[in-house]
């Protein structure tokens, strides 16, 4: 993200190059600077170079070992101004080891090695000559050593802060696409559900009417099957069209008959009835127009039912019961088949997990003399 980026170009090792060259040359041009410009200040001699070399390379480590460097400058600077009393800015690389130390996190561990300093700094000039240090001086030292660890800190919280910010939007994104692959999952198991109910319910029909019409002996009987395979056929197209609306051209006119509900529950017992089952009708309780995806989970339940009964129960009559409660619409689909042990396949999978997708309950179990699903739908405002 452009928030976490900063003024400072340089990262890595191009970093610790252009901060350990830019060290040594300020430390180095300042202590030769000033014999040049006052002559009367003494060489550091071997012992102060060696310790000047210390001081500047280890800011090649100042992120990587931030304590041990801040600890190693300062005992570096402190044998140097003990140890001569040539001029040099090698206190620069104990101020930049102090901030290396708060900016990577170590604002105590900078805090103490300030106040150590401070206190050493002072005892230092009270017990001896003032050959470094002067009032104004000792107080612009604490000055910058406050004001280094106070922007080291600033600046680690300023990257922490962009950190978890980057953090929380990266987490937000893979929630949204989390949410969009799981929608798009939904959506392609609601569709799947939509098209195994509809076309296997019509096309079920046009196999059972198909076989009356092969085996059938009078030609009013096959005559009677075809128009029914006509209607189911059409019907099934119909459903087609209906579920996969979302792919409909532009151009193409939308679909003007009810969609699947309660409402259309005659024509599916019609359906059942042309495939040779009796099919009674029971409703009690006063009909009311349900929330379109209960009343659609009712009807696919019921349609589903019916079409597994004349497929597989070896039934010649069923019984479908709807009842209206206060805030629930409870459906039995009852059948005399005798068509041996249920196995549970994708259409009683299905019926189960609409109900369950809606608050509902559904079961489905052999009785005696046939087999009965019951399912129960929460209808009222909350549904």
């Amino acid at each position: 993200m452009a928030q976490s980026r900063s003024v400072w170009p340089l990262r890595g090792r191009a970093a610790d190059i252009a901060v350990t060259g830019g060290v040594a040359l300020i430390v180095v041009g300042g202590t030769v600077g000033a014999r040049l410009v006052f002559g009367d200040r003494p060489d550091p001699g071997p012992l102060g170079w060696a310790l000047i070399a210390i001081g500047c390379a280890a800011m090649w480590f100042r992120r990587r070992q931030p304590v041990v460097v801040v600890l190693l400058t300062l005992v570096v600077s402190g044998l140097f101004y003990v140890s001569t009393t040539a001029s040099s800015p090698l206190l620069v690389t104990f101020v930049i080891a102090l901030y290396a130390a708060a900016a990577e996190g170590y604002v105590t561990v900078s805090v103490i090695v300030a106040v150590m300093t401070l206190i050493a700094v002072s005892y230092g000039e009270l017990r001896s000559p003032r050959r470094h240090v002067d009032n104004i001086a000792l107080f612009m030292l604490v000055g910058w050593l406050i004001a280094v660890i106070a922007v080291g800190a600033v600046k680690r919280n300023r990257q922490a802060y962009l950190v978890a910010t980057e953090q929380r939007a990266a987490e937000a994104e893979r929630t949204r696409e989390e949410e969009a692959r799981r929608r798009a999952t939904e959506e392609r198991l609601r569709i799947a559900r939509e098209l195994h109910d509809a076309l296997g319910h019509n096309l079920s029909m046009i196999h059972v009417q198909a076989s009356a019409a092969l085996h059938g002996g009078e030609p009013a009987q096959s005559t009677q099957a075809l128009e029914a395979i006509k209607q189911a056929s059409k019907e099934g197209l119909r459903e087609l069209r209906t579920t996969l609306g979302v792919l409909r051209q532009v151009d193409e006119e939308a679909p003007t008959t009810p969609a699947p509900g309660l409402v259309r529950l005659g024509e599916l017992v019609e359906h059942a009835k042309g495939s040779g089952l009796r099919v009674n009708v029971e409703i009690d309780g006063a009909r009311r127009s349900l929330p379109p995806q209960v009343d659609l989970a009712v009807y696919r339940i019921v349609q589903e039912s019916l079409t597994n009964v004349a497929r597989h129960a070896n039934a010649s009559e069923a019984t479908v019961r709807v009842r209206y409660g206060d805030d629930v619409v409870h459906v039995e689909i009852e059948d005399d088949g005798t068509g041996g042990p249920v196995t549970p396949g994708n259409g009683i999978h299905g019926m189960d997990e609409r109900a369950r997708l809606l608050g509902g309950e559904f079961s489905a179990r052999p009785i005696a003399g046939g087999f009965l699903i019951t399912a129960t739908l929460p209808a009222g405002e909350n549904a």
